[in-house]
């Protein structure tokens, strides 16, 4: 399976992007994708998840209510949307895909393949 995220880029605070993550390669049989994302200096944290079987969504606490996750099961693609931007934002944002739970879906263990990244820059 191979992830291509896109969709980043510089915003000013206040604003929005939205993310994108296609999947190509062998999607079929994902469990749940991911989104995280990793701050210069600072380790890979967890922002949201989503079943990929119902749709149930998973976020941080740092970005709920501002960001929301969403899927296409038709593109195999999935989304985020980033509202109400803040500085502390700013990371690459990681895509990732899950085949089978392994305890939490917050955890980077639980996923199994890993997107390039695409970088968020948030100025004030």
């Amino acid at each position: 399976v191979q992830l291509q995220a896109s969709g980043g880029g510089l915003v000013q605070a206040g604003g929005s992007l939205r993310l994108s993550c296609a999947a190509s390669g062998r999607p079929f049989g994902v469990y749940v994708m991911g989104w995280f994302r990793q701050a210069p200096g600072k380790e890979r944290e967890f922002v949201a998840a989503i079943r990929w079987s119902g749709g149930t969504t998973y976020y941080a606490d740092s970005v709920k209510g501002r960001f929301t996750i969403s899927r296409d099961n038709d593109k195999n693609t999935v989304y985020l949307q980033l509202n109400s931007l803040k500085r502390e934002d700013t990371a690459v944002y990681y895509c990732a895909a899950g085949y089978r739970y392994r305890g939490s879906y917050y955890s980077p263990d639980n996923y199994d393949y890993w997107g390039q990244g695409t970088l968020v820059t948030v100025s004030s």
